[in-house]
């Protein structure tokens, strides 16, 4: 059946409208390969000439800047300087031993470094730079500039490096940082690319290393011509990297250095703690060392003078160390038993100097005993036999219980390395550990802070400052990131009776200012500074029965190793507390005569902000106290000033 001719010129009309559509089509895409074509083979001849002589582009990765760290006032704790560097490319030297040669006579070379860089050369290809030698002199790498005729393949480099201009100072704290090693590419889940860089430094332990990614920051990448052999042509573009974080501390600087300095000599750890905000204002192990001996690799003799040293100068006592906490667990104990209903502040125990329990007897460190005591007496003279008689009322877990709601047995969430958890042990705990059930002896040895009962000096901060607040006050180490402040440890009031806590606190304000008191001979004059404490003395040895009966042999007639533990607790002003303070004197001795006085001078120093007047002192102690300020003063480094700009 034939069309219409309407329909004819219909379909017509239809089809020669696609044809026009798409025939312009074709017509665009063929004019925009040509223009493409004509780009590429015209204006992009040049560079595709190059690329085309058996080249290829490499992406090159840039190093981040390390985000820096400050106190918080804004002294700088860790930094970035320029590190002068010299580089050898062995395929342009020539005689790689006759061009070292020359160049030792310009600079000193160390021998160490300089085998290591012989080492790297053998296994790294020719067209790559070896470092010679590292953080050198300003003076040197001119020398090297101006003779550089004569030192084929010496390049003179600027880069940058990690520097603690506090030296050992904040050792502990911050830790230090070092080049990427195999072992630390190994722990590490699919590591960044940028860890692969030659000498990419990390952060190692400490803050530096808990905070790395964020110190890190992200890398950059340049693009970058090279030949079939792999050296570079030419650089094509780069796109920057983003910086690492600036970190804001909670410690004071000032303080710190005081700290630091005032643990002098000993085996030792401070830790002062704001109440109000759970600041760590200072957080000291002594003795220190300096984290800038690692930054680059530590020699040998000096690793090893570290690690012999009996005091044990890499270990981070503060946090990392545990210790028998002795007399200044008893107010746990106390608190466990008014909690408990079971004491009243006016409830007596007698102490004839021991009590027996199971057919053993469990000694007061007073062999006469103390006689009739309350909680006030039996803390202001740390009687043993008074928690004894009171811990084996109220049981060992409700004691384990309480500890942990003060912060022992707890591990606190701050980013340094190996902070420990301590240990409040129960029953269920030895049944699962030790495989025995626990023993009424094990219940009076934990009451004063003996047996398995461990704690650091920061979980001892933590306690003085809860009963100090009634709060739970947590430690912030970190102030605050990039400008941004972090939460605040303030804390929540406590599921405690507060006033079982006033009690509490007005019986350690009776150890340091009551004349019976075994602190009372470090105590503050100051009427608005007043100090409540608490001595301890933990044992680290058995005494005997024939050594008791003969008489306990002194602590300073002792080794060192076996001498007691000395340790103090205390916060201040007593009415409106500020700082609280933990020290830990390893095999000090005693508690009232080496760890008191240190502590009180660490607080009356944070009290004040700097070295107190010498009427806060008890006369008898300010000939001493006058001629120590005059040697700290002398010992303590002047403080960084803070940047122009603001860092926090």
């Amino acid at each position: 059946m034939r069309r219409p001719p309407r329909d004819l010129d219909k379909v017509h009309r239809t089809m020669t409208r696609r044809t026009l559509l798409l025939g312009g089509l074709q017509a665009a895409f063929i004019s925009g390969l040509a223009a493409r074509m004509r780009y590429m083979q015209v204006d992009q001849a040049d560079q595709f000439r190059l690329l085309a002589e058996e080249n290829r582009i490499n992406i090159r990765l840039i190093p981040p800047t390390r985000g820096e760290l400050f106190d918080r006032n804004g002294r700088i704790i860790a930094e970035n300087t320029p590190s002068y560097r010299v580089v050898i490319v062995r395929e342009d030297a020539g005689d790689v031993e006759q061009v070292i040669s020359n160049l030792q006579k310009l600079i000193p070379l160390d021998p160490e470094e300089l085998e290591r860089a012989r080492a790297e050369m053998r296994r790294s290809p020719p067209f790559l730079p070896v470092t010679l030698a590292d953080q050198i002199s300003w003076e040197d790498i001119s020398k090297v500039a101006v003779n550089a005729p004569a030192l084929p393949g010496i390049t003179p480099e600027v880069g940058l490096t990690r520097v603690y201009p506090q030296g050992g100072d904040f050792a502990h704290v911050v830790g230090y940082v070092g080049p990427v090693s195999d072992y630390d590419l190994s722990q590490i889940q699919d590591p960044e690319p940028v860890l692969r860089i030659p000498r990419f430094q990390i952060g190692k332990v400490g803050l530096e290393a808990k905070q790395e990614e964020l110190l890190r920051g992200k890398a950059g990448a340049k693009r970058v011509e090279v030949n079939a052999t792999g050296r570079v042509m030419r650089e094509l573009d780069r796109r920057e990297g983003q910086p690492g974080a600036d970190l804001q501390l909670s410690v004071d600087n000032q303080l710190q250095a005081y700290v630091q300095a005032r643990l002098g000599g000993e085996s030792a750890a401070a830790v002062v703690i704001d109440c109000e905000t759970g600041d760590l204002r200072a957080i000291a192990s002594a003795p220190s060392f300096d984290p800038n001996l690692f930054v680059r690799g530590i020699s040998i003799a000096d690793y090893r003078s570290l690690t012999e040293d009996p005091y044990r100068p890499l270990a981070n006592k503060a946090v990392q160390g545990t210790y028998p906490p002795g007399s200044t667990f008893k107010m746990i104990t106390a608190m466990a038993a008014l909690e408990a209903g079971l004491l009243g502040p006016e409830d007596t125990v007698y102490c004839p100097g021991y009590l027996e329990v199971s057919g053993r007897r469990f000694h007061c460190w007073k062999r006469g005993g103390h006689g009739h005591v309350d909680l006030e007496n039996s803390l202001k003279q740390s009687c043993d036999v008074y928690y004894y008689d009171v811990a084996l009322k109220v049981g060992i877990d409700k004691i384990s219980a309480m500890a942990q709601e003060f912060g022992l047995g707890i591990r606190h969430d701050i980013p340094m390395s190996a902070v420990a958890r301590g240990l409040t042990p129960d029953k269920d705990w030895k049944n699962r550990v030790h495989k025995q059930d626990w023993l009424i002896g094990d219940t009076a040895n934990a009451s004063i802070g003996q047996g398995y009962m461990l704690a650091s000096p920061l979980q001892l901060a933590v306690m003085t400052a809860r009963i100090a607040t009634g709060r739970k006050v947590d430690p912030r180490l970190v102030k605050s990131i990039d400008g941004v402040e972090q939460p605040s440890g303030a804390g929540e009031p406590m599921a405690v009776n507060q006033n079982n806590l006033r009690k509490l606190r007005r019986a350690m304000y009776s150890v340091s200012n009551d004349r019976r008191g075994t602190a009372y001979g470090s105590r503050i004059l100051t009427d608005e500074f007043r100090m409540a404490g608490k001595t301890g003395t933990s044992q680290v040895r058995n005494i005997t029965a024939a050594e008791r009966a003969a008489g306990v042999i002194r602590n300073e007639d002792l080794p060192w190793e076996r001498r007691d533990h000395a340790l103090f607790v205390c916060f201040a002003p007593f009415d409106k507390p500020k700082y609280a303070v933990s020290l830990v004197v390893e095999h000090g001795g005693g508690g009232s005569a080496a760890a008191a006085p240190i502590a009180r001078d660490i607080i009356l120093q944070a009290l004040y902000d700097g070295f107190p007047p010498l009427e806060a002192y008890p006369a008898k102690d300010r000939s001493r106290v006058s001629a120590q300020q005059e040697r700290l003063q002398r010992e303590l480094r002047p403080a960084a000033k803070p940047e122009d700009k603001d860092r926090a």
